[in-house]
């Protein structure tokens, strides 16, 4: 390929191959350069200014400038700049960050292991369920459920367990031993007239007869995110996880919470977990671990886990399982100066503090012809664009609504996410009250720029 000139823009139409982008169409388009960032906000190479509206991906809890976590990558790369935890091996970055979060899980936990990104460590929770039923000589107790519209991941196993079409198709996923229950998303799928606590009932009898008809002796565990987040930001119904988890412990069915997204605060809590009642058997971690600042995520495991995984490895000889730059240590000690200022500057009180705000600019924009429903908790949440509000009816997907909205967002200052037709908001956890209201003030703009675009 020949480049013509040398701006970064079309340096990237080049040489970089982009996730989640239509990758013909980024021929043509190039690329939005991002050149740095400040708080909330960034910046691109001409010197616009936006709002962050998604914490990059979900994950800058601390803004763009936190000169503490920089100033922790630099000692920790000048002590010791890289090295593994295999063979007997450690460092005090990995051991201080695994004593932090054992004492801020939100359920009793025994053990960590960290990898790198979300993706890793879905995928490690299933090799280690996997593991951990051939410890106890259940061989045949190995499929997985997942739901519809989840998010986990996309590597081979995680995306498999991830409930979105455009991320198994032509891709041969998923893979066998890989189950989808329903997707708890009462404003699309409840029957007419049937109440949240009615739907999760239904639900829950549902995920019953999925494990009766599969065998409960060939059911291993189930991964839920407290709030679902890639699949549209859908929050769980009222007694959903309640009745779920009496399902999961009537048949011997691990819980793994993936707390990638909703983990450290997001919810109004420490975890979504207690947010939302989960008592998972294991949990993944990643995102906000670091505030995205380097890569590393994290697994925690019960003691009943552990053991099993402590009999299998004594039996084989060694556990065959980890990574290159798990718990590097450089991203292990940013992961714990982050873990630090969120307790020394009560990250969760000021997230209850500006949260109400948020969740009613949310809800305001419930009376804009395009929104259908407004959903969220704490720091996240979404709105949904339909045709028609009184019957829910949903665009043509070919119209492609949401990334018009997107497009119109950041042409007025704004970077959220549209993920179909629905638009997700996530800003980092350090925004304040009147960052909020700059926030809705663009997204509302932006919606009425839609209007005519869209209804004609």
């Amino acid at each position: 390929m020949t480049v013509i000139g040398n701006s970064a823009a079309s340096r990237d139409k080049a040489f970089c191959f982009h996730p989640y982008t239509n990758l013909k169409a980024h021929e043509t388009t190039g690329p939005t350069i991002i050149e740095r960032g400040q708080g909330v906000r960034v910046f691109d190479d001409s010197g616009k200014e936006y709002i962050e509206g998604l914490a990059s991906l979900w994950c800058v809890s601390l803004g763009f400038d936190e000169e503490r976590l920089i100033d922790a990558a630099v000692r920790q790369m000048r002590k010791l700049p890289t090295y593994h935890v295999f063979s007997h091996k450690s460092h005090e970055a990995a051991i201080d960050l695994s004593e932090a979060l054992i004492k801020m899980a939100p359920v009793p936990m025994s053990k960590v292991f960290f990898a790198n990104s979300g993706s890793e460590a879905n995928d490690t929770a299933i090799k280690l369920i996997w593991y951990y039923n051939n410890a106890l000589g259940r061989p045949e107790k190995k499929k997985i459920i997942s739901r519809q519209k989840a998010y986990h991941g996309v590597t081979v196993a995680a995306a498999s367990l991830t409930g979105l079409p455009n991320n198994h198709r032509d891709f041969d996923l998923p893979i066998a031993r890989i189950l989808h229950a329903d997707c708890p998303h009462h404003y699309r799928f409840a029957e007419e007239g049937e109440s949240e606590e009615d739907f999760a009932t239904r639900l829950a009898d549902n995920l019953e007869k999925l494990i009766l008809a599969e065998g409960p002796e060939t059911i291993a565990a189930m991964f839920a995110e407290p709030i679902m987040g890639a699949g549209g930001v859908i929050v769980p119904p009222a007694t959903y996880f309640d009745k779920i988890q009496a399902v999961l412990k009537k048949y011997d069915i691990l819980l793994v919470a993936d707390e990638v997204i909703c983990g450290f605060h997001r919810t109004g809590n420490a975890w979504g977990s207690q947010t939302f009642g989960l008592k998972p058997d294991i949990l993944t971690c990643a995102k906000a671990l670091s505030s995205g600042y380097l890569p590393i995520s994290a697994v925690m495991v019960s003691e009943a886990v552990y053991q099993a995984c402590v009999t299998e490895s004594e039996k084989i000889g060694i556990f065959g399982h980890g990574y290159t730059y798990s718990a590097h240590p450089v991203s292990a000690a940013v992961a714990l100066e982050t873990l630090k200022i969120y307790e020394e500057r009560d990250t969760l009180g000021h997230v209850r503090a500006v949260a109400p705000r948020l969740q009613a600019g949310l809800r305001g924009l419930l009376s804009h012809p395009l929104v259908g429903e407004a959903r969220g908790v704490g720091l996240i949440g979404a709105v949904e664009l339909v045709a028609d509000k009184d019957t829910r009816a949903a665009f043509d997907p070919k119209a492609g609504v949401g990334a018009k909205v997107s497009a119109l967002c950041q042409e007025h200052g704004l970077i959220i996410r549209a993920m179909g037709d629905t638009i997700a908001v996530c800003p980092p956890l350090i925004i304040a009250e009147d960052e909020i209201d700059t926030l809705f003030t663009r997204l509302r703009t932006a919606l009425d720029a839609a209007l005519p675009l869209v209804k004609g």
